[in-house]
């Protein structure tokens, strides 16, 4: 009868209970099926509905920029100070169309996180039924979670830019305004100056005679 050693026990035990966590883990995994928890099915549904009202917003966005610039345009040649006018319906139509683009591109990149957040749910369930692939399934799980940080921060950074973007157009909109306003009074000053300095050159009609 061979010795049964503490260290040869420790390893039996070590083994047993690597092999209950293992099936414990790909039961779970079993269970939440190939979609993932319906908590998790849940969170994909909503940001599948946010990507796709970002990307209706920013269509709807750059299609109202186009007929928005186009009817300015019109004005613009209504008006004594053309070029201006058309340069400032210009700016505000770049503005309006970038935020539209990037509107559109956020709801495209939360859409293909969503997807690929699914492939590798459908690609763990798979690796869950061969458990002796557990590394695997573990590698592929801190994966997805730093993926998912990266687009959550990612969304926050787009967020904030929007925000400066947003400052920045209305300054510059406001700068634009009191150059308008500032250009159309020194256009009616020098109108002003100018039927000035004709009356003033008219020659003066005769003083009548005084009756005696």
């Amino acid at each position: 009868m061979s010795a049964c050693t503490p260290r040869s026990r420790n390893g039996s035990i070590a083994r047993q209970l690597f092999a209950a966590s293992l099936f414990a883990f790909a039961a779970l995994v079993a269970a939440a099926g190939p979609a993932g928890t319906d908590e998790q099915q849940a969170d994909w549904d909503r940001r599948l509905e946010r990507a796709s009202a970002l990307q209706t917003e920013g269509d709807t966005k750059k299609a109202e920029a186009e007929k928005l610039f186009e009817e300015r345009k019109t004005a613009c040649y209504r008006k004594f100070l053309v070029n201006r006018c058309l340069e400032a319906a210009y700016d505000d139509y770049i503005v309006t169309v970038k935020e539209g683009r990037r509107q559109s591109n956020e709801g495209k990149a939360v859409e293909r996180q969503v997807k690929k957040e699914q492939l590798n749910a459908r690609d763990m369930q798979r690796i869950a039924d061969t458990p002796q692939h557990q590394a695997e399934l573990q590698e592929r799980e801190a994966d997805t979670a730093a993926a998912r940080s990266a687009a959550v921060a990612k969304e926050a950074e787009m967020r904030a830019k929007k925000a400066q973007e947003a400052a920045e157009g209305a300054q510059r909109k406001a700068g634009e305004a009191e150059r308008q306003q500032r250009k159309q009074a020194e256009h009616e000053a020098r109108v002003a100056e100018k039927k000035a300095e004709a009356a003033a050159k008219q020659p003066r009609a005769p003083a009548a005679p005084l009756k005696p």
